[in-house]
């Protein structure tokens, strides 16, 4: 997508649909709490890039800083880059580092370290929050000397992903604040002074006017990606792109509302999404951060896997009572390609 001049504030709304990018953030598909079966993740993203959505890979939805290590999360971005048939995205963090504060420099040197590994890839790269940076930063002025080094030497644009404290305790005042407004100011100041190197910005806050307020400061070339599985309908209809965790439980009916929306039917569109919009806040209803439980049950009622395991074994991080919520309402919503199967399945959850 590009547009003249350096103008703000632009409504993507009125834009084709092919000029919009919509991402699925996958899951893992875990062989046990310690291996991931990588020929179920697999399947899965080709699955997404068969619907005619991008793959988001190795983020939160795939348990980066929640059992998946750098290590495994290095090999599932070569694997899924490797087997790409649609759009990629991957995410660059600084995980490989011990918890808890570090060097500036060391910090800076842990993502120069992942963002290589993007890059040899061909993917897009997606700098994630930091959870060694806000237990290092001492305020705004940190967070720019990092982003700033990283973008500069950035050979291509990349995506920027604010991830709010909902998702990740560990992050709250990212960007050098608690105070969001001031948060905002010293994120997009950052965005405007590298605007050559941001592709988008991803914005998971679960705020829909903050981020149509965001939306509308960014530079004139630059995509807000949402990350709001909350009011994504809404948002993705006013004009943001989006990278979503949300659609890989719901990538079916997800692919049948954008091909609407590119069809010029909005009502079509929302008609779609809106009913799904309970059932994905129920997923990531508090604590937020582990809605990669329901993410992963889902796909194992739908079939798309044989376990309903996680890595690290977060597959117990929601209670039954959570769970059977989620059973319910899928099924009211029809979303299980073999309902038999689901029903079979959830009876014999221990």
């Amino acid at each position: 997508m590009t547009h003249g001049g350096p103008s703000m504030g632009v409504d993507d709304s009125s834009l084709p649909l092919r000029s919009r990018v919509f991402y699925a953030a996958a899951h893992v598909v875990a062989a046990s709490e310690t291996e991931i079966d990588w020929d179920a993740t697999l399947r899965f993203r080709h699955r997404l890039w068969d619907l005619g959505l991008g793959v988001a890979d190795a983020m939160d939805t795939a348990q980066r800083g929640m059992g998946l290590d750098w290590s495994s999360a290095r090999e599932l971005i070569r694997r899924s880059a490797a087997e790409a048939t649609g759009p990629i995205a991957c995410g660059v963090a600084t995980d490989q580092l011990p918890d808890g504060p570090a060097t500036l420099k060391r910090i800076v040197a842990a993502y120069e370290e992942q963002l290589e590994v993007v890059q040899a890839t061909g993917a897009v790269p997606v700098l994630m929050c930091s959870r060694q940076l806000a237990a290092t930063a001492t305020g705004p002025d940190d967070y720019a000397e990092v982003y700033a080094t990283l973008l500069r030497q950035a050979p291509g644009p990349v995506i920027l992903h604010w991830l709010g404290d909902m998702f990740d305790p560990a992050l709250t005042g990212y960007w050098g604040s608690k105070d969001l407004s001031e948060s905002t100011g010293h994120f997009l100041k950052i965005v405007a002074e590298h605007g050559d190197k941001v592709d988008g910005v991803k914005v998971s806050l679960l705020d829909a006017g903050r981020e149509i307020a965001i939306r509308r400061q960014l530079p004139s070339a630059a995509k807000c990606y949402t990350g709001d599985d909350f009011n994504f309908p809404e948002l993705i209809e006013s004009g943001s792109h989006a990278l979503l965790g949300v659609f890989d439980p719901l990538a079916e009916p997800a692919a049948r509302a954008l091909e609407r929306l590119g069809e010029g039917d909005t009502g079509g569109f929302r008609a779609t999404l809106d009913p799904l919009v309970p059932l994905a806040r129920k997923i990531f209803e508090a604590p937020t951060r582990y809605y990669k439980t329901g993410v992963t049950f889902l796909a194992w009622l739908s079939g798309f896997q044989e376990r309903f395991v996680m890595i690290g074994g977060y597959q117990t991080a929601r209670d039954r009572a959570h769970l059977s919520e989620l059973y319910r309402m899928a099924s009211d919503m029809k979303l299980f390609p073999d309902p038999e199967l689901a029903r079979r399945r959830f009876d014999a959850l221990a």
